[in-house]
């Protein structure tokens, strides 16, 4: 039988969109989840708007990181997650919208009875369409995406005869992973965004205890563009690539 899933989504001042997030996991085929909420430090109302939400949904709860930091913020969840419990663990960000079957493919893919068995296992992450982003743009950060993924696989820093298996991206916002391999790796580093990729760091652990790890084009999550809408392609790019782009302001909102 398959084990208890749950998933983690950090929150940090996302009063304005969160609602849609919300509805889309709440949609799920397989709704037999657990959701962590980490408040990040919100100034705004998306605390308010989560408690509200989470009404007579006992499954579902709000746990606090006071450290800023997407890294600090998803491994405190993470861990929340495995102390109530849960064998498998999902995470994705707080302006993305998993699809419907999300849950459902990402227990799939790691379960070890009934489905693959997976270590570790990444998604595709496609840009959401109601963002405003015309369909060209949206093509082409598809494409960069792509380009970013082969470009890691003949990166230096990816490459090391200590790793079990061959580069593979894992966005953040979209990846699997069980709850026993996320404790070995030692889990996402507690780091604040502009410091590290955590999401990176995390599958680079990985990959040095297993090479049960593996990229599923079926698991969809839809992410936000705005920071290409606010910094442009190439800076966003830029950003990912080592944050060789730094903007005064990081938290894009």
């Amino acid at each position: 039988m398959s084990g208890r899933l749950a998933v983690v989504v950090p929150v940090y001042n996302e009063a304005a969109g969160i609602h849609t997030t919300l509805a889309a996991l709440a949609a799920q085929t397989d709704a037999d989840i657990d959701v962590v909420f980490v408040d990040n430090g919100s100034t705004d109302e998306s605390v308010a708007i989560l408690e509200h939400f989470l009404r007579g949904r006992p499954r579902w709860r709000i746990v606090h990181e006071p450290v800023k930091g997407t890294g600090a913020a998803a491994d405190t969840g993470m861990r929340a997650a495995i102390d109530a419990g849960a064998e498998l663990l999902a995470r994705t960000d707080a302006d993305c919208l998993p699809r419907a079957d999300w849950t459902a493919r990402i227990r799939h893919a790691l379960d070890r009875d009934d489905g693959l068995g997976l270590e570790l296992v990444g998604g595709e992450l496609v840009p959401r369409r109601d963002e405003g982003l015309p369909l060209p743009t949206r093509a082409l950060l598809r494409g960069a995406v792509f380009l970013a993924e082969a470009y890691g696989r003949v990166r230096r820093a990816n490459r090391d005869p200590a790793y079990r298996g061959p580069y593979m991206m894992a966005a953040g916002c979209n990846l699997g992973i069980r709850a026993e391999t996320y404790l070995a790796a030692g889990g996402f580093p507690r780091t604040a965004i502009e410091e590290l990729h955590e999401d990176r760091a995390l599958v680079n652990a990985v990959r040095r205890i297993t090479g049960d790890y593996a990229r599923r084009r079926d698991i969809v999550v839809y992410g936000s563009s705005r920071r290409v809408r606010a910094w442009g392609l190439k800076n966003t790019l830029l950003w990912y690539k080592d944050h060789e782009y730094r903007p005064e302001r990081v938290d894009i909102r």
